[in-house]
């Protein structure tokens, strides 16, 4: 049968095509033999999502004071969700465990998260509670009085970690500490990898440090933990040794626009930050935990997911806001040339 028109057209460029296409299948194979076998490395986040309710006041209020702010604007929050859409917009693959309420605020947040690419099928709709919310006054000066409401945040139950992460396997989990202590646990023994970002401080058990892969405090938490003040590299050094002898496998002291500290049982590294002009450093901790566990997972090199970790975060803190100012992986590519 002769060939239509469209066909004889087409066929010089299918001709083309096929090397490209026999090239690739070995790639797409190896891609679909990776999701049967469940070797495609995830990020799972356990934690809080809240929304942000932002007031700007020329100043703050005395008790029984009513005044008349400037403007207002609602972000999306919350540490885990933070970290979810850190790793969300560095093109990870990342799945959020949590909880928000049967209202606006719940669906405005599971949309958002939606959006950048965070999985939700593990966070939970409570029907009583209300989603975390945050209201937050901020004044001329750009200091900050902030009051929480965790709501359905405390709803986090460690049946439903336990079930969320029964197939986790390998995967690293990243936990903080606004959600109860027994759903941290529960992601505590539910993983083999377990990323421990130790915010807000809080007391630690035993228990949940010998079951830490990696901890993240920044200077304050860390001083908490250990009542050391990690003021330069020998007592970072004394800080990590007393997580280690507590069984935590990694340490990372986070230092800001100093860079980070990681010691293990082996080696240890002072890793700088890249200097940048901050304008707003609200989430920089939470894109630095992110990235951490995401570049770690894929790339499995402690020195290159620390840069690139570092740099992720330098990158946040020249943007305004929480979750907008979070870098993209294209952005980090060409911010991190030298170690990407």
């Amino acid at each position: 049968m002769p060939l239509s028109p469209i066909s004889y057209l087409l066929s010089p460029i299918s001709y083309l095509l096929s090397p490209i296409s026999y090239l690739l299948s070995p790639i797409r194979a190896m891609a679909s033999q990776q999701v049967q076998n469940g070797t495609m490395k995830h990020v799972w986040v356990v934690g809080s999502a809240n929304l942000d309710l932002v007031f700007r006041t020329a100043k703050f209020p005395k008790p029984g004071e009513t005044l008349l702010g400037g403007p207002f604007a609602s972000y999306p929050g919350g540490k885990g969700g933070n970290q979810a859409v850190a790793v969300g917009r560095l093109s990870g693959n990342v799945n959020f465990v949590g909880c928000v309420g049967m209202d606006s605020f719940g669906d405005s947040l599971a949309r958002s998260l939606a959006e950048s690419g965070v999985k939700t099928d593990h966070l939970a709709h409570h029907r009583t509670s209300v989603t975390g919310t945050a209201a937050i006054l901020v004044d001329d000066e750009g200091r900050n009085e902030i009051v929480v409401a965790p709501g359905a945040n405390w709803e986090v139950t460690a049946s439903q970690v336990e079930l969320a992460l029964k197939n986790a396997g390998q995967d690293p989990v990243l936990v903080q500490l606004e959600i109860p202590m027994e759903a941290v646990m529960a992601a505590a023994s539910s993983s083999t990898q377990l990323f421990l970002d130790p915010a807000p401080a809080r007391l630690l058990s035993p228990e949940l440090l010998a079951r830490t892969f990696v901890i993240t405090p920044n200077e304050v938490e860390t001083e908490a933990l250990t009542g050391i003040q990690p003021a330069d590299i020998g007592s970072c050094r004394m800080a990590a040794g007393s997580l280690l002898d507590r069984g935590v496998e990694h340490v990372v002291i986070k230092l800001g626009e100093k860079g980070c500290f990681w010691m293990s049982a082996t080696s240890e590294a002072l890793v700088p930050a890249p200097s940048v002009k901050p304008i707003d450093t609200v989430a920089a901790g939470d894109v630095f935990n992110g990235g951490l566990a995401w570049f770690y997972a894929s790339r499995r090199n402690w020195k290159n997911a620390l840069e690139l970790a570092n740099y992720a975060a330098a990158l946040s803190v020249t943007k305004a806001g929480a979750q907008s100012s979070m870098p993209t992986l294209e952005e980090l590519r060409a911010f991190a040339r030298d170690v990407f």
